[in-house]
């Protein structure tokens, strides 16, 4: 019985262009330390122009192509079946200063007119004027004192919604729009794993 070695695959990576994929790039190894650095550095795959942003591994095809070159070890995979690899340019770019003040000014505007369109759909100003009547007995048009602590409050309640103030984390509970973004990115993952693994997609069809 040949040298037992584990082999846990990662979910996702991410490497620069023209990268030599390496096994430990993509999977964790477990085995005796002298088959553990041996595999560490076995070679994979080489990244190339046309394979565009994602290249997919697929379990069975990394252990077959382990077992080419060393038929004597017993690989035991854990863990997930693809890993999917993404192929970035970190190249340092300087942020374009128009793009981004247009985007910003597009979403300012954008969020301003959902606001102030919820509001007028459910009467707002209205709600609070009568409510400065019922509390004082004085018609109002304007109740400055419940509109602009209102105000304060809606941005103060969307910074704790969304547990960012700019970059920091006010607590480590996860944002509804981090776990929606969670949820959106597994959904894109397994779709991207169904139909770029050529392997899995293959085994669906049959």
């Amino acid at each position: 019985m040949g040298e037992i070695v584990y082999l846990r695959l990662r979910n996702k990576i991410s490497v620069p262009k023209e990268h030599k994929v390496l096994l430990k790039d993509i999977a964790v190894i477990s085995a005796s330390e002298q088959w553990k650095l041996l595999l560490e550095q076995f070679f994979l795959y080489q990244i190339k122009k046309h394979d565009r942003n994602i290249v997919i591994f697929d379990i069975f095809s990394v252990v077959e192509k382990i077992r080419e070159q060393f038929p004597h070890l017993e690989i035991q995979p854990l863990g997930p079946n693809q890993t999917i690899v993404n192929i970035k340019d970190y190249t340092n770019k300087k942020p374009n200063f128009i793009l981004v003040s247009f985007i910003w000014l597009l979403l300012f505007i954008g969020a301003a007119m959902a606001i102030m369109n919820f509001h007028y759909d459910v009467s707002m100003q209205e709600v609070q004027q009568q409510l400065h009547f019922m509390m004082t007995g004085r018609w109002e048009k304007y109740p400055l004192w419940l509109q602009i602590p209102y105000s304060i409050g809606l941005g103060l309640g969307m910074i704790l919604f969304f547990n960012h103030l700019f970059k920091k984390r006010i607590n480590e509970e996860p944002s509804p729009l981090e776990v929606e973004m969670f949820n959106y990115q597994q959904n894109l993952d397994h779709y991207v794993i169904m139909h770029e693994n050529k392997v899995s997609q293959k085994d669906a069809d049959d």
